[in-house]
């Protein structure tokens, strides 16, 4: 029979025919769960150290470069939309297109030449919106007629004017909307909590919240157990060495450490680490203490899956990944190489375009091309 290496926390069956109990290769088998979730925690984090250094190192000043061929490129598009050269839809199709593209780059910064641009080129749409808005505007209600709940609601938020001002004007009035709705709808909310709250709980649902406080107290006690023997037995306090003092302080912190986390398998690792508990200790624990073990090392297994895809989360949104895409460790630096690819592409192609924008001609055969392709963005131009 194959033995554990040192200090590895499992059950083995003995040198008898006996079988290991549902139990005993529950506990094994969440052991093994748990040391992969660990591993992969430590690949996570190996991984985002050298994938934020390369990004640093070769992504941003690509995109910094990139960005400011952009600016160029508007500044050139608008310097050529007056020309005599380019027909009426020619102009309004770049003319939007400029917009598009300042405000693309607004939103990554504030530029106070950008911004005029794209206050130039954007009253377009404001001005269709408006007429839109006037082709659907309801007929006004005779003098002294009662108004509807809905008329009586639009009334009231007269200020959520959207068809006039500046883009600027209109963005924050759209933005003071959203932040009283938002209030108004956490306000419900807070409303909803209370009423729930107050109403009396049947009497199943009772039994079973206090039953479910019984087990956690159980669960509690089993783990405080392990972390009183070895509290016990590290406690710097009772250890005249000096030497051994200070080890066994590091020891303690690290026990306090996985109790606060209500890290069993730590304390566990610690107990045979230290040769306060044996292997046949192990092998032999009860049934029902090993039930609590399992549960605990279940909501441990749970913990780490969460903390696993938060640490997932949190890299997608630092760095602007596609919540779609599966995300690896081992995929991350390809990812990031694919991004130095097309960013060094799109930035050939976009300084082939700036060199031939000084010609009007080559502007509108760029622009018959931009007009197919306006739909996907004109980050594809």
């Amino acid at each position: 029979m194959k033995k554990p290496a040192p200090h590895t926390v499992s059950i083995v069956d003995g040198q008898t025919a006996t079988r290991l109990s549902p139990a005993q290769q529950s506990f094994n088998t969440l052991i093994d769960e748990i040391g992969k979730r660990r591993a992969r925690l430590q690949e996570w984090e190996t991984a985002s150290d050298e994938f934020h250094k390369k990004y640093c190192a070769h992504y941003l000043p690509l995109e910094q470069e990139l960005l400011g061929l952009k600016r160029q490129a508007v500044y050139r598009l608008h310097d050529a939309w007056s020309h005599k050269a380019l027909g009426k839809g020619e102009r309004i199709t770049l003319s939007a297109l400029i917009a598009d593209m300042a405000q693309a780059l607004l939103q990554r910064g504030d530029d106070t030449e950008l911004a005029l641009i794209y206050q130039q080129h954007g009253m377009q749409d404001v001005v269709n919106e408006v007429d839109e808005a006037k082709d659907i505007a309801p007929a006004p209600k005779a003098p002294g007629s009662a108004a509807e709940p809905q008329e009586r609601e639009d009334m009231a938020a007269a200020d959520d004017d959207f068809t006039s001002g500046t883009p600027e004007e209109i963005m924050q009035r759209m933005e003071a909307m959203l932040e009283r709705q938002e209030r108004e709808r956490m306000a419900a909310a807070q409303q909803r909590d209370a009423q729930r709250a107050s109403r009396k709980k049947p009497p199943k649902q009772r039994a079973a919240e206090q039953q479910q406080q019984a087990q956690r107290i159980e669960l509690s006690q089993s783990i405080r157990a392990v972390y009183r023997r070895l509290a016990s037995a590290l406690h710097p306090d009772r250890e005249p060495d000096e030497a051994e003092r200070a080890r066994k302080t590091t020891l303690m912190q690290q026990v306090n450490q996985a109790y606060e986390k209500n890290d069993l398998l730590k304390l566990l690792e610690l107990q045979l680490e230290l040769e306060h508990i044996g292997q046949h200790t192990l092998d032999t624990v009860s049934e029902a203490r090993l039930a609590h073990y399992n549960q605990i090392l279940q909501e441990q297994l749970t913990e780490l899956d969460q903390e696993i895809a938060h640490v997932e989360r949190q890299f997608r949104r630092a760095y602007g990944l596609a919540s779609q895409a599966r995300l690896t460790p081992e995929k991350m630096m390809r990812y990031l190489n694919r991004g130095i690819t097309a960013l060094r592409q799109e930035g050939q192609d976009l300084r082939a375009a700036l060199a031939a924008f000084g010609e009007i001609e080559q502007v509108r055969a760029w622009l018959k091309h931009a007009r197919r392709q306006r739909a996907q963005g004109w980050e594809d131009l």
